[in-house]
């Protein structure tokens, strides 16, 4: 069960991480112009802020053991 916790915990801080360096990226590509790169980064940033609201699978396996047991 722990190991579970900190994995959820590690696959979030990843995706947080992810998510910054597009931050960053989209930024660039917007202050130098670069509309089909700024737009091609959004999509990306939106699909990762996507899966950082969803619930990890990490926990709904947790508790689908629990309800197994």
């Amino acid at each position: 069960m722990i190991a579970q916790h900190y994995n959820s915990i590690h696959v979030e801080n990843n995706l947080l991480k992810k998510i910054k360096i597009k931050e960053n990226q989209l930024k660039i590509a917007q202050e130098s112009n670069m509309i089909y790169a700024a737009e091609a980064l959004q999509n990306q940033l939106l699909k990762l802020q996507a899966e950082l609201s969803e619930p990890q699978d990490v926990e709904i396996q947790a508790l689908m053991s629990l309800l197994d047991d």
